[in-house]
């Protein structure tokens, strides 16, 4: 038994979550949702940080957006980039069931016209999950600071790509970019950052 599994098992299956997760495979999509024990960190971290207003880049089915919604303020806003109509409206009719519907909003397409939008727009957010494309995700977390209020937090998930990011032998484009992702929140000197190693790696990071 690893870490992970023995964690896992000190918690009672979450079924709104499960149902989530069951959701995502009948659809014939892969689940890459984010991990249950850093499903619930996101949940302790929105709580904990009073978020009002968060976005989330990547949706798939809305496991992360479930635990991102019971943390945040009530009447807070959550929005999410999601590239695919078809996952947009799976995460959605989740979110429903889950009770949050009214307070999340999703924009389709390429999520750099949307957060291209959401700058125009004069947008700021109290908590950032990055969880999508891996070859954006520089170019996600320069959004994520610049569209932060002051104290907002930021988690990027897939951090090890599979150990792909540790193996010197791997430098596939998603590879590199998640390397230099991981390389700008551990130096940029507006974050203050750690890195978590387990299940598939999570960055965190908040904005001074």
């Amino acid at each position: 038994m690893n870490p992970e599994q023995y964690s896992e098992e000190l918690y009672t299956e979450d079924s709104m979550l499960k149902s989530v997760t069951e959701s995502i495979l009948e659809s014939g999509k892969n689940d890459v949702s984010i991990a249950p024990g850093y499903g619930r960190l996101l949940t302790m971290l929105a709580a904990v940080s009073g978020a009002e207003a968060v976005l989330e880049i990547g949706a798939l089915g809305g496991y992360s957006g479930v635990c991102l919604a019971r943390g945040m303020k009530q009447g807070g806003r959550l929005v999410s980039l999601e590239l695919k109509e078809e996952n947009a409206a799976l995460a959605r009719r989740n979110l429903e069931r889950a009770g949050f519907g009214g307070m999340t909003e999703y924009m389709i397409g390429p999520a750099l016209d949307s957060l291209a939008q959401l700058e125009n727009r004069g947008e700021k957010f109290d908590f950032f999950l990055i969880d999508a494309d891996k070859e954006n995700y520089p170019a996600y977390l320069e959004y994520a600071i610049r569209l932060a209020r002051p104290g907002a937090i930021i988690a990027g998930d897939n951090t090890l790509l599979r150990g792909r990011t540790l193996n010197p032998d791997k430098n596939g484009p998603s590879v590199l970019a998640m390397r230099k992702f991981n390389e700008s929140i551990a130096t940029d000197e507006r974050l203050i950052s750690t890195m978590l190693p387990a299940y598939d790696g999570l960055a965190l990071a908040m904005v001074k």
